[in-house]
């Protein structure tokens, strides 16, 4: 194949990795908490071509010598960024915001397999729901169960008549029948988000060959409990936006489109010109 259509083309697939990243961005600008993705790039191999055999000929070059031809762009990381979005009052008891950027719920997802795993979400926006035995149950707006510091959901017995979240993450309700009681909202400080990995549904967990990594859960990441519940930094009435930057993505998205142009067009002059060689007779 054409060195000028193979390079072209290696790089078009990744542009297209580009553009669906940014895409998923801009679909998600709306939505509650969301982090957005950030991708890179680098360089794929280079060959070195000696185009002067002669040393003497090379005197005062300032650059390395010979020619580098490359073989196209590859995406070398495709990085969450956890800046804090704005936030946004609603004055709702059970919408609730984390003001640091890495903290997180703990809520429980339910697996195709039926299995039980631990989630993070940064998505604050809280609902009851009835349960067995005449309680009601605190979950996400999908569903999810939330989970109290021990890694239990949250149960709530008798008629409400006030809920509160503190600024330590504490959910305060007063019952008739019961009075007040407090719940410690689970939450978790990420020391290395690097090694999360986004599982859809605005959902952040561990990799399945994490400890592969040579890193055990406690590295990434601990729990807010006991004393340590007052470094949580949770306001009530408010949510998080996403840290999107519309007219940022926008503009990116231009600019690879360009770029993914370019290279259409590399493809197709490489085309154009084996099709003249092949057509000299």
């Amino acid at each position: 194949m054409n060195r000028t259509m193979m390079t072209a083309t290696n790089t078009l697939n990744q542009l297209q990795s580009k553009i669906d990243q940014i895409s998923n961005n801009i679909a998600n600008v709306d939505t509650t908490a969301y982090k957005k993705t950030q991708t890179s790039f680098n360089d794929l191999l280079t060959q070195s071509f000696n185009n002067q055999p002669s040393e003497t000929k090379e005197k005062g070059r300032l650059t390395a010598p010979g020619i580098r031809q490359g073989t196209g762009a590859m995406v070398s990381q495709s990085q969450l960024v956890l800046s804090q979005g704005s936030l946004k009052t609603t004055d709702r008891n059970l919408d609730a915001a984390l003001t640091r950027d890495d903290q997180y719920f703990t809520v429980s997802v339910q697996d195709d397999n039926n299995g039980v795993n631990t989630r993070l979400t940064r998505d604050g926006a809280f609902y009851l729901t009835p349960n067995a035995n005449d309680q009601m149950m605190l979950v996400t707006s999908a569903g999810h169960k939330v989970l109290d510091e021990n890694g239990e959901p949250i149960l709530i017995e008798g008629n409400i008549k006030d809920i509160k979240i503190s600024e330590n993450g504490l959910l305060i309700v007063d019952t008739e029948e019961y009075g007040e009681k407090s719940f410690g909202l689970g939450i978790v400080s990420v020391k290395k988000p690097q090694f999360l990995d986004r599982l859809g549904g605005n959902l952040l967990g561990l990799p399945k060959n994490f400890n592969a990594l040579g890193v055990t859960e406690d590295d990434i990441m601990t729990a807010l409990t006991g004393d340590s519940r007052n470094q949580a930094a949770v306001r009530q009435g408010t949510l998080e936006s996403s840290n999107v930057d519309l007219s940022k993505e926008m503009t990116d998205l231009i600019n690879v489109q360009r770029s993914y142009q370019f290279q259409s067009r590399a493809v197709t002059m490489a085309d154009q010109m084996s099709g003249l060689v092949n057509g000299i007779r």
